[in-house]
């Protein structure tokens, strides 16, 4: 058993800490699932196997990884009982990157300051090594070693569908694309940005701090004040993803920058200016954080990751 981090460690080292648990566990499951994936019909093609680890591997913060680690331990758990899901969460949100960035979608070269899958490989691997990571996350949380109780598997599988699917993440995208390829709708409010900012990157970063509250079997309660924080951090996530693009510097965020001033691109930040969104960045914040407040001294962490989201450069 993984002994859990020290409560003593600052936010930065717990997200170190977390990042390389849960790098160790995704390499794992990667190479497990390559060539030679015992239980598979045949072998994985090793271009593909490639470019699923270029696309997981050797980048990224695993914020969202973190977060489900840290939820886990309120209910209880030590950090080994998380990592799965946790890795579950990671391969999903890695597909979702490398899908958004073909040239159909977002038309990104650079993605966490390396070239994005398509650029090193071409777009049908990057399609393909997206469709792996998919599938390979579902696999990972219907696995008897993700918990032991198959009723526990089965509902972080049903959360994670309904959060990344047309109702969850995949329906933002499309919102989002509506709006930039087909100009639908034409003149997008704050209401429809908000739909589509809780959808696309809300939902994941919420199905996080649950999946924390579904490993740990938590009270009705207890998970619907996790979901509210994990609501309330989804969209500081946003509105500081806004603010990265609208003032970042590529160097420093690692992907493109500007890319929605250019295109004229409806967001919280075009809508309310800069100074203002900062207003509301620090006012859900805030929202954030109370919404901890059953929980006490034990989510120094989970408030520490609201302070993070609002203040970070990258």
């Amino acid at each position: 058993m993984s002994s859990a981090p020290s409560a003593d460690q600052t936010f930065a080292q717990r997200l170190a800490d977390a990042a390389a648990r849960v790098e160790a566990r995704l390499q794992h499951h990667l190479e497990a699932s390559g060539p030679t994936y015992a239980g598979s019909v045949g072998p994985a093609p090793r271009r593909l196997s490639a470019a699923m680890q270029h696309a997981v591997l050797g980048g990224g913060k695993r914020f969202r990884p973190l977060l489900v680690i840290e939820s886990a331990a309120l209910f209880g758990l030590d950090v080994a009982h998380a990592l799965d899901t946790a890795a579950s969460l990671e391969c999903l949100h890695c597909y979702s990157l490398v899908h958004d960035d073909l040239p159909a979608m977002d038309n990104d070269a650079l993605r966490r300051g390396r070239p994005t899958v398509h650029v090193v490989y071409d777009d049908w691997t990057a399609i393909l090594a997206g469709d792996g990571l998919l599938t390979l996350a579902f696999d990972i949380l219907a696995r008897p070693a993700t918990h032991p109780d198959p009723g526990v598997r089965a509902d972080l599988v049903l959360a994670l569908a309904r959060a990344a699917g047309a109702g969850g993440m995949v329906g933002g995208q499309a919102y989002d694309l509506e709006a930039d390829k087909l100009g639908v709708p034409a003149l997008p409010d704050r209401d429809h940005i908000r739909r589509l900012q809780a959808m696309k990157t809300g939902a994941l970063i919420t199905y996080a701090v649950e999946a924390g509250a579904i490993l740990g079997q938590a009270a009705p309660d207890a998970r619907a004040a996790i979901k509210a924080y994990g609501d309330h951090l989804g969209f500081a996530f946003q509105i500081a993803d806004d603010l990265l693009d609208a003032e970042g510097d590529a160097g420093t965020v690692g992907k493109a920058v500007g890319k929605d001033t250019a295109a004229g691109k409806a967001t919280l930040v075009s809508i309310l200016g800069i100074d203002a969104a900062r207003g509301k960045l620090a006012e859900t914040e805030a929202a954030a954080i109370a919404a901890l407040a059953p929980f006490g001294a034990r989510a120094a962490t989970l408030k520490a990751a609201a302070r993070f989201v609002s203040q970070r450069k990258r």
